[in-house]
């Protein structure tokens, strides 16, 4: 049996730091969990919800007693929470994170914690929960948010293998399946199936609404366009964050992606009805046997 987490500290208290927490406590895992953020009124909200149990407005505070500190907040806000905890974050205390990217995130504890030859804290494991809903916001937290999902640890070659043990069984603990890979292997992996899908989906909304007859447009959409887009409620701020910061490999499927549909447009404009059918075809097969098992 996995030894409980005595204090969880949580920096950014909302859907995925919120779900763990309520995961972790229904499951007996952990003693206390303490919330931090910049707005109190929505730390006092969780607090009311029963989702954390403290709250610490000052960081360096919060973490203080922690067994494990979870970083949930944007990825664009990394570097300068990792520079306020690395003076403080007590020693034995494992920091984890649930960026969507990991290469910009290993890069800014890089530079916050400044340690010789580049090397970065024993005690970092990157990772990334695979789960999420278009919602954002602690009130939309639930403890079977990870249930079965994929969380995806991407320690450095520093990360010491107890530390990594540790995040491993407190998201297991959540009821997550937890697996390995490197950083760039990640990154390359997110912007195909998650990064590029939203970058997608907030376009064609965005490409819908600036159009003369929007409103009839979005009264006749029908469920197919609801699912398809549903992913463009997602929070802007942290989308904007995820897609400066894997540029490289966002970039990289996004070139893919308009050479498959400019290919897409020269059939339908030549009226070739086999590749259509074939793209069509593929695809259905493509999707029924990876995403419907």
């Amino acid at each position: 049996m996995s030894e409980m987490i005595k204090q969880l500290t949580i920096i950014g208290v909302g859907l995925i730091g919120g779900s763990l927490a309520l995961a972790l406590k229904r499951a007996g895992a952990v003693g206390e969990v303490v919330g931090c953020g910049r707005d109190i009124k929505h730390l006092q909200r969780a607090v009311e919800l029963g989702v954390i149990d403290r709250i610490e407005m000052d960081m360096a505070a919060s973490v203080q007693g922690a067994d494990i500190v979870l970083v949930a907040a944007p990825v664009g806000a990394m570097e300068a929470i990792f520079r306020i905890l690395a003076p403080v974050l007590p020693e034995g205390a494992v920091l984890t994170d649930a960026g969507s990217t990991k290469g910009s995130v290993v890069e800014a504890a890089r530079a916050a914690f400044k340690l010789p030859k580049g090397e970065l804290p024993a005690n970092f494991v990157p990772g990334h929960p695979i789960a999420g809903t278009e919602k954002s916001g602690v009130e939309a937290a639930f403890s079977d948010l990870y249930k079965g999902r994929r969380v995806i640890l991407t320690p450095t070659e520093n990360s010491d293998s107890d530390a990594v043990a540790r995040v491993r069984a407190m998201w297991e603990q959540a009821g997550a399946d937890v697996v390995e890979t490197s950083v760039a292997h990640h990154d390359e992996v997110l912007a195909a199936t998650s990064h590029l899908p939203h970058l997608l989906a907030f376009s064609l909304v965005d490409t819908l609404a600036t159009m003369d007859d929007k409103q009839e447009i979005f009264e006749f959409a029908a469920g197919g366009f609801r699912d398809f887009t549903r992913i463009a409620s997602s929070d802007p701020q942290m989308w904007h964050d995820i897609c400066i910061h894997n540029e490289p490999a966002l970039l990289k499927m996004l070139e893919r992606f308009e050479n498959d549909l400019d290919k897409l447009r020269l059939a339908i404009a030549n009226n070739d009805s086999d590749y259509l059918l074939q793209v069509f075809t593929r695809a259905k097969t493509a999707r029924d046997q990876f995403c419907d098992k």
